[in-house]
């Protein structure tokens, strides 16, 4: 099996630290955290956020928001993606429009460091043509059987 695998999602949920994964990274934050705009904390925080709300770590009042990025803010994490993406052998994009970037950049950036990239989805994406193989199906179709593969061809 593959030394490392890392997990980048635009999800804001915690469906794949609940399904096992342990290394993922949220470009799109997290809905059950807040982040301090004083001090840049980042707490766990599954209650509304109110501007009477103090930061746990510094004490400031009025600064918590949620911890997810909004429309025109840069994603979480693009210089450890980049970095991931510039170092890896397989690139495989799961369930993708390929519209939204910098997301839809992370194939050929990945192709260009002379990684193998494949796309499983529904349907063919906006950066099909990108990605060396594209299977269509339902993910929970597609998924286990590429893990199988994987599995497989590392036994």
């Amino acid at each position: 099996m593959p030394e490392h695998i890392l997990i980048i999602t635009q999800n804001i949920d915690t469906l794949h630290e609940q399904a096992g994964s342990k290394n993922v990274l949220h470009m799109h934050g997290e809905v059950n955290k807040a982040r301090c705009e004083h001090c840049g904390a980042i707490l766990e925080w599954t209650k509304d956020i109110t501007v009477d709300d103090s930061c746990p770590e510094c004490m400031e009042r009025g600064g918590l928001r949620p911890h997810i990025v909004f429309f025109h803010e840069m994603p979480l994490f693009m210089d450890e993606i980049e970095n991931a993406l510039r170092r890896c052998s397989l690139f495989t994009a799961i369930g993708t429009s390929g519209m939204v970037y910098p997301a839809a950049g992370f194939c050929s950036l990945a192709r260009s460091a002379g990684a193998h990239c494949l796309e499983l989805n529904l349907e063919p994406s906006c950066v099909c043509s990108v990605f060396h193989e594209a299977r269509q199906g339902p993910a929970t179709k597609l998924v286990p059987e590429f893990v199988h593969e994987l599995l497989q061809k590392h036994a």
